[in-house]
C-alpha cells in the first residue's frame, strides 16, 4: 500500500494530470492502479495486441516504434518520464497501431480502461491533456511522414540522376573502340560523376601478373605498371573486395612516398573491382579524395555499376582490336602466301644461275659476289615464308646440332659491310665456344632481325655491342645499341604484331616472329631500353 502511495506521488507531475487536483482523484483509483520494472530492450506491447490499458512514465525511457511493409523500423516518438502511451488503443478500443520498447530500465503506472473512463468522468482537464498530447502526437507523426518523404523522394531523384548518369556513362564508353582512348573516358566520366580528385583506371595483365595504366605527365602519355598483390590496388585486384577507407594514411598497405614524390596528400580512396559478365577482374578503379567528405556506399554502388559498363567496352575494344589483328595477319598471309608461289620459281632461277656463274667464274670477287645473290634470295624466301607460317600459326624447326660461332660469325660478317656505310660500329665479345641444338637458319633469322632494329635505331650512327656466354645451363646472347631507344609503352609491345617504333618501312612482325622462334627453342627473350640512350635485346637459350 505505502509503496502504491509513493508510486502515485512520483506520478503527480505526469502530463495527464497537469491542472488537475490529483489528491482526491487519487483516493479513488489508488486500489485499481498498478506498478511495471520493465528491462532496458525489453517489449512493452507489440504492435496489433489488446491489452486496454495506458502507461505512465515514473522513470526511464520509451521508445514508439512502426514495423513498415519495407521491413524497417521507423522511430515515431521517444517518451520520457512524465509522459504517458497506449492511449489509442484504450480510447478506440482498437488493437495497438504501433509498439513500445523500453530503453532504459523503466518503472511504469499502469492504468486500466475502467479506471481512465472513471478518471475522465471526474476531471475535464484529464480529457483535455488527452486531448492536447494527441494533438502534439499527430503534429510530430506528420512531421515525421512529411520529413520522410522528403527524404525518400530526396534519395529517388538521386537514384534517378544516377541511372540517368549511368546511361549517359554507356553512352560514352561505347563511343570508341580505342583501347587508350577509352582508358582516358572512363577515369573523365568517373571523376565527373563521382566528383573526386583523382583517380586511375588499371587494366590487369595476366601474362605478366601486373596491373597497367595510362597517365598523362607533362604532355606526354606515360605507362605505369604494378604488380599484382601490391599496395591497395594490387590488393583489389587479387581478392576482389571493395576498399572505401577515408583516411588512407592509416592503412600500411598505402604507399606513402608515392605522395612524397609527386607533392599531392592523398586523404580518402575508393577502389572497386572492375568485372566481366563471367565475374572476372580485368582491371580495378581507384578514386581519391571526394570532393566535400569522404566516399559513400552510394559512390561504391554506383562506380560498381559503372564498372560493369566500363568491363563491357574494355572487352569490346579488345575483341575488336584482336579482329583487326586477325584481319591484317590474314591480309599479310595472303601477301607472303602471293610471294611465295608467284615469285619463288624466278628466285629459284636467279639462285640456280648464280650458283652456275660461281662454279665457272673463275675470279674470286665475281664468285663472292654471286654468293652475296645466293644468299639474298636464300633470305628472301626464308623471310616470305617466315611470315606465311607466322600468320598460320605454323612452326616447323629443323633441330640440328648446331656450333654457335658459325651463327654469330656469319652474321657479323654479313651485316659489317652494310654496317659501316651506316656509320655503326660492331663490337663483339664472344665468350661462348660449343654447339648447341638449334635451326641454325632461324636463329640466324632471329639475330639479323635483332641487329637490323638496332641498325634502324641509329640513324646517326653508333656501336652495336654483341656478346655471348654461357650463364648457368643457359646460352645468353645480348645486342646492346647506342640508339634512340623507346620509351616504356613500346618497349612492353615491342613483341606485339604490327608493332613498330622509329622506323618507316617493315610490317611490324619481325619482333613478334623472332619472339616465337626464340619460344619455340624453349628460350626466352628480354627488353633493356632508355629513351634516347640505346637498347639491349637479350636471347637466353637452353644448353
Amino acid at each position: 500500500m505505502e509503496a502504491t502511495h509513493n508510486l502515485l506521488e512520483s506520478a503527480k507531475t505526469n502530463t495527464l494530470f497537469a491542472g488537475v487536483d490529483t489528491d482526491s482523484l487519487f483516493d479513488i483509483i489508488y486500489e485499481d492502479i498498478y506498478e511495471r520494472n520493465i528491462k532496458s530492450g525489453e517489449m512493452v506491447f507489440e504492435e496489433s495486441t489488446r491489452e486496454g490499458v495506458l502507461f505512465l512514465i515514473v522513470k526511464g525511457r520509451v521508445q514508439i516504434q512502426k514495423h513498415t511493409a519495407f521491413q524497417e523500423e521507423l522511430t515515431l516518438a521517444v517518451l520520457h518520464q512524465g509522459d504517458f502511451f497506449g492511449e489509442l488503443e484504450v480510447l478506440d478500443g482498437k488493437p495497438r497501431s504501433a509498439r513500445a520498447i523500453a530503453l532504459d530500465d523503466s518503472v511504469l503506472l499502469v492504468i486500466p480502461k475502467a479506471v481512465l473512463e472513471i478518471m475522465i468522468a471526474n476531471s475535464h482537464a484529464i480529457t483535455l491533456n488527452l486531448l492536447k498530447t494527441l494533438s502534439t502526437r499527430l503534429r510530430s507523426i506528420d512531421l515525421t511522414f512529411v520529413r520522410e518523404h522528403e527524404r525518400n523522394t530526396e534519395q529517388m531523384n538521386k537514384q534517378l540522376g544516377q541511372l540517368q548518369h549511368l546511361i549517359e556513362a554507356a553512352k560514352i564508353l561505347n563511343s570508341s573502340l580505342d583501347l587508350d582512348q577509352l582508358l582516358t573516358l572512363n577515369l573523365e566520366t568517373a571523376l565527373r560523376l563521382i566528383n573526386c580528385d583523382r583517380g586511375t583506371l588499371y587494366l590487369i595483365d595476366e601474362a605478366k601478373k601486373e596491373l597497367w595504366s595510362k597517365v598523362l605527365k607533362a604532355s606526354e602519355i606515360i605507362e605505369i605498371r604494378l604488380p599484382m598483390g601490391i599496395g591497395i590496388a594490387g590488393h583489389v585486384a587479387e581478392t576482389g573486395e571493395i576498399y572505401n577507407n577515408p583516411d588512407v594514411y592509416n592503412d600500411p598497405k598505402f604507399d606513402v612516398l608515392i605522395d612524397k614524390k609527386t607533392g599531392y596528400r592523398t586523404k580518402s580512396m575508393l577502389c572497386v573491382p572492375v568485372k566481366d559478365r563471367t565475374g572476372k577482374i580485368i582491371g580495378v578503379f581507384q578514386l581519391l579524395n571526394k570532393v566535400g567528405g569522404v566516399f559513400s556506399v552510394q559512390d561504391e554502388q554506383f562506380v560498381q555499376a559503372l564498372s560493369t559498363h566500363i568491363a563491357i567496352a574494355i572487352t569490346n575494344a579488345q575483341v575488336a582490336q584482336q579482329m583487326v589483328q586477325s584481319e591484317r595477319l590474314a591480309a599479310v598471309g595472303k601477301m607472303a602466301a602471293t610471294i611465295v608461289h608467284d615469285i619463288k620459281n624466278p628466285l629459284t632461277t636467279m639462285r640456280l644461275n648464280a650458283e652456275v656463274l660461281k662454279r665457272k667464274l673463275g675470279d674470286e670477287n665475281l664468285s663472292k659476289q654471286a654468293e652475296v645473290i645466293i644468299s639474298q634470295v636464300d633470305r628472301f624466301v626464308s623471310m616470305a615464308q617466315e611470315i606465311l607460317d607466322f600468320t598460320r600459326g605454323v612452326s616447323h624447326l629443323n633441330i640440328q646440332e648446331t656450333d654457335f660461332a658459325d651463327i654469330i660469325t656469319g652474321l657479323i660478317e654479313f651485316v659489317r659491310r652494310d654496317f659501316e656505310k651506316k656509320n655503326i660500329t660492331i663490337v663483339d665479345k664472344i665468350d661462348f665456344r660449343g654447339t648447341l641444338k638449334a635451326d641454325s637458319e632461324k636463329l640466324l633469322r632471329v639475330f639479323y632481325n635483332i641487329a637490323g632494329n638496332a641498325a634502324d635505331a641509329m640513324t646517326k650512327g653508333g656501336t652495336l655491342s654483341v656478346n655471348a656466354f654461357r650463364k648457368e645451363s643457359s646460352l645468353v646472347v645480348e645486342f646492346a645499341d647506342t640508339g634512340i631507344g623507346m620509351p616504356a609503352e613500346v618497349k612492353d609491345k615491342i613483341f606485339e604484331p604490327f608493332m613498330t617504333y622509329g622506323k618507316k618501312v617493315g610490317t611490324g612482325l619481325g619482333m613478334a616472329i623472332t619472339k616465337k622462334i626464340v619460344e619455340d627453342h624453349k628460350g626466352r627473350i628480354e627488353v633493356d631500353s632508355t629513351l634516347g640512350k640505346g637498347t639491349t635485346i637479350r636471347i637466353l637459350l637452353p644448353l
